[in-house]
């Protein structure tokens, strides 16, 4: 169970410290806002994106939120991670599709084990 535990404590943090941290660049970072525009969206995209980011790291982060709730915060983030490598893949190759993928690992271990940890506690 600790073991469990730790293993998804490290992945969660690692998905948004290199997934989701990114959010608070599309607001700040003048690169981060130039990607968006050299990549074809459109700027309120990049807002919309860095503000479900936010919240959903929130979500994932707050031990208290419904499991249910963090399930759709998984799902936004599956979504945005997949879109980011197909978006990167399409306009600049495979090697800027890479980035996305790192923290999509980290959030498939996260996801896995938010589930291990879920079963353990319905079972208690």
């Amino acid at each position: 169970m600790k073991k469990n535990k730790t293993i998804y404590w490290i992945s969660t943090a690692l998905a948004m410290l290199t997934g989701a941290t990114t959010a608070f660049m599309y607001f700040t970072n003048p690169q981060f806002i130039e990607g968006y525009r050299h990549l074809g969206f459109p700027d309120y995209f990049r807002i919309e994106l860095g503000i479900f980011k936010i919240i959903g790291l929130l979500i994932l982060l707050i031990p208290t939120i419904p499991a249910r709730v963090k399930e759709w915060a998984y799902v936004g983030f599956m979504i945005t991670f997949v879109s980011g490598i197909i978006a990167h893949g399409t306009v600049d190759g495979l090697g800027l599709a890479m980035a996305p993928m790192i923290p999509l690992v980290f959030l498939i271990v996260s996801y896995i084990y938010f589930h291990k940890l879920q079963r353990v506690s319905v079972a208690q």
